[in-house]
């Protein structure tokens, strides 16, 4: 398993997690983003720098995960892509997403946005929090966890 993050949109306490499991379980590990990142030292953490632009890290995500990989991302059409691709799916406020559920988050998303260019304003996300944080560590070593049986 590898392990890639959307790093443009990832909150950083998701990205120190994902540097001490990266480390502790020996699992490489790719921030993908359109800016540079300061990354710990370590043979398993790398960054991959792509042009900027709209959906650009997208589609190199989708472009190199594998089979069984995990996807750190927020992005609901990316993660459509990578789940039809058979890897797995966890956004950094610890929710996983499966067929099932991204087909509801697609439809939803796209009337959203119907909703917002008609002028209808609707709430951001939340801040994000540490039961966010908390709730990513948990999700993401059950995940691990069950995978590596």
């Amino acid at each position: 398993m590898n392990i890639w993050i959307d790093a443009d949109a990832c909150p950083n306490p998701i990205k120190e997690i994902l540097y001490r499991v990266a480390n502790r379980k020996a699992i490489n590990t790719t921030l993908i983003a359109n800016q540079c990142l300061t990354i710990p030292l370590s043979p398993y953490i790398k960054t991959l720098l792509v042009k900027k632009g709209f959906d650009v890290a997208d589609r190199k995500i989708i472009e190199l995960v594998q089979k069984n990989d995990l996807v750190i991302t927020s992005d609901i059409p990316l993660a459509s892509e990578v789940l039809n691709k058979n890897a797995l799916v966890l956004t950094p406020r610890g929710k996983q997403y499966t067929l099932d559920i991204i087909k509801e988050r697609l439809i939803m998303r796209d009337f959203m946005e119907t909703m917002r260019a008609s002028g209808i304003q609707s709430k951001g996300s939340a801040p994000f929090s540490s039961k966010d944080r908390e709730k990513f560590a948990n999700q993401l070593d059950i995940l691990l966890n069950s995978t590596s049986k």
